[in-house]
């Protein structure tokens, strides 16, 4: 598996790295586990990559304004590691220790991720539930996508051509806020067949979102209805799960039939909402 030739360059600024976009067809490099893979299969052949790790303004994990702010090339190691996150985000912090391996998680980044899109990615499902807002640049300047609007398909963002994710933006969870996350994985990928992310406010608003289920990550907005305001006893809960992914075009292939990824999302949805009942 041997990739077809191609430039390459290592961008010290953002700027940079935005005016090497326009070379032709170029790639953004990053962490590299998605993208090398495809490289070695011929499913991606770029004619340059540009290579944005050691770009420093998009590391860092800092509070301002409100938000919880994360570099878009911050690592999953440095998410596992950061006291903001395991304060105020804890499910940032657990599922990220979770993702792949020690590799992966030493040379991942959330912005990759993000970008990539990958329609059973864990990240996805978290920053839907976080509310998060994705923060790109291009050459006309910076723009901020909510995370409901993002994801658009599979492998499909709505980032415009030439932009990069520079940021994710988090409002700051209130005193009390309760969050989760659980996949069933793909034994060798680790992979999520199904992940469900929760949110809970303390004044009973809960944010429900999938991966793995469907295209693209998804809020599941009937699922979220069922529990908002109330208490989550197993009434509450058996509602949310019977509701869970209805009227979603559920993904079937080799790992997991459509009807099996719909039981697992009222399975996994019920695990996590007990998880901050």
């Amino acid at each position: 598996m041997i990739p077809t030739a191609f430039d390459y360059q290592k961008a010290s600024t953002v700027d940079e790295a935005i005016a090497a976009l326009t070379d032709g067809d170029v790639k953004i490099l990053a962490g590299g586990h998605s993208l090398l893979p495809a490289l070695k299969l011929r499913l991606n052949q770029p004619s340059k990559l540009v290579n944005i790790a050691g770009i420093e303004e998009l590391k860092g994990i800092k509070e301002e304004d409100g938000e919880i702010v994360i570099g878009a090339a911050t690592t999953y190691h440095d998410i596992v590691k950061n006291d903001i996150i395991k304060s105020k985000l804890s499910f940032f912090s657990d599922s990220a220790s979770r993702i792949g391996d020690v590799q992966v998680r030493n040379h991942g980044t959330i912005g990759g991720s993000l970008a990539h899109a990958d329609p059973s990615a864990d990240w996805t499902a978290l920053v839907l539930a976080a509310d998060a807002a994705i923060e790109v640049k291009g050459k006309n300047g910076k723009r901020r996508i909510k995370a409901t609007e993002f994801f658009t398909g599979l492998f499909s963002t709505a980032l415009e051509e030439g932009e990069i994710i520079t940021a994710v933006r988090i409002p700051s969870p209130a005193e009390g806020t309760k969050t989760a996350y659980q996949k069933f994985p793909q034994p060798a990928s680790r992979f999520a067949m199904v992940g469900c992310a929760v949110l809970r406010k303390p004044d009973g608003v809960t944010n429900i979102a999938f991966t793995g289920v469907s295209d693209n990550a998804f809020r599941d907005a009937a699922a979220e209805q069922a529990v908002a305001g109330k208490p989550l006893d197993d009434a509450t809960i058996e509602a949310a799960a019977n509701a869970a992914a209805e009227g979603v075009s559920i993904l079937s292939d080799h790992y997991a039939a459509a009807d099996y990824r719909k039981h697992l999302a009222k399975v996994y949805l019920k695990k996590v909402l007990h998880a901050v009942a």
